[in-house]
């Protein structure tokens, strides 16, 4: 289960995207997470993901 707080959030599908898979798909498939509202949720922290650098920023 993933986290809720937002900010937590972040880390929390930052340190997996490090560690773990290497793109923001193999990682919602994982772990059955709808991508458009895990890029919402953190949009609306002004964060985005970088598929060069495999994170939000």
């Amino acid at each position: 289960m993933m986290p809720k707080d937002p900010a937590i959030l972040l880390s929390y599908v930052n340190t997996k995207l490090r560690d773990e898979f290497p793109s923001l798909a193999e990682l919602c498939a994982a772990l059955d997470a709808d991508r458009a509202v895990l890029e919402a949720t953190l949009e609306r922290l002004d964060y985005r993901y970088s598929p060069e650098r495999n994170q939000f920023i």
